[in-house]
């Protein structure tokens, strides 16, 4: 089973594009709403969250794990990796590779929640890969909620949307890292905010991708997850309308969300 977390609903969109590439294979998927943004708490609590997490995804059956959360990815995965033995895939490393293979005059922008801007790890890593890009950042602490609401088409994000792209327009950026898995979901309103020459890199297509890629390279896990009488199932720690819309919007079909206490 591949097991994917995120601080909220935002990490289906990795959820989806995996079921996408992988169809076959079973998800565990734990959405920590009761505990959710993750970017505006510190390491140490980002950190103890997604340990739990972890815990609770491989009490159901996982074998891998996918953190589809830059907040998480950014700030706990090397210690999570050190402390499970088991294959942790991050949205952070794929988004890297592809950003710096995108851009044409290495002029790449950031957007995250504060705790990724904060991390500064997509900065460190896109200098080790590409040591001559310039790099411009933004933290958009009001995103995760506005999407979390379900407030996609609303005047209101929009407005904080053009607000927070401004200082990257100034920047001349060429692509634009959507540094949150709750992003995609804007995907249309950032690029008609940020202009179409710029490209927009999504982490949860990266994160799938990369895990497809690590799965093909290790036959023996995927082989041991095809188990075709098992099914998908999504758990929260906490549920409301707005989320169970945004769920189902996001797969495009009716979404069972189970509420349990982790």
């Amino acid at each position: 089973m591949i097991g994917v977390f995120d601080s909220g609903v935002g990490g289906m969109t990795v959820a989806k594009a995996i079921e996408d590439l992988c169809p076959q294979l079973p998800l565990i998927y734990f959405g920590d709403l009761a505990r959710s943004p993750y970017g505006s708490k510190s390491s140490e609590v980002i950190t103890t969250c997604c340990c739990r997490n972890i815990d609770f995804l491989i009490q159901q059956g996982a074998t891998v794990v996918v953190i589809a959360c830059n907040s998480a990815a950014a700030t706990a995965a090397e210690t999570l990796r050190r402390q499970y033995t088991l294959p942790i895939i991050d949205v952070v490393t794929a988004t890297v590779e592809k950003a710096a293979m995108a851009s044409t005059a290495g002029r790449i922008g950031i957007i995250g929640t504060r705790a990724t801007i904060r991390s500064k790890i997509y900065e460190a890593r896109l200098t080790t890969v590409r040591p001559a890009c310039r790099i411009a950042s933004q933290a958009c602490p009001l995103l995760v909620p506005l999407v979390e609401e379900d407030w996609l088409g609303k005047q209101e994000t929009k407005m904080i949307l053009r607000r927070y792209l401004y200082p990257l327009h100034q920047h001349q950026i060429d692509t634009l890292i959507l540094g949150c898995t709750h992003y995609p979901l804007l995907g249309d309103l950032i690029q008609a905010r940020i202009g179409k020459k710029v490209r927009l890199v999504d982490s949860s297509a990266e994160a799938a991708r990369h895990l497809k890629e690590f799965l093909d390279k290790n036959p023996e896990i995927g082989s041991n997850m095809t188990e075709h009488e098992r099914q998908s199932r999504f758990f929260v720690s906490d549920s409301t309308g707005p989320v169970q819309r945004l769920a189902d919007r996001i797969f495009g079909r009716p979404i069972y969300l189970e509420k349990v206490d982790v």
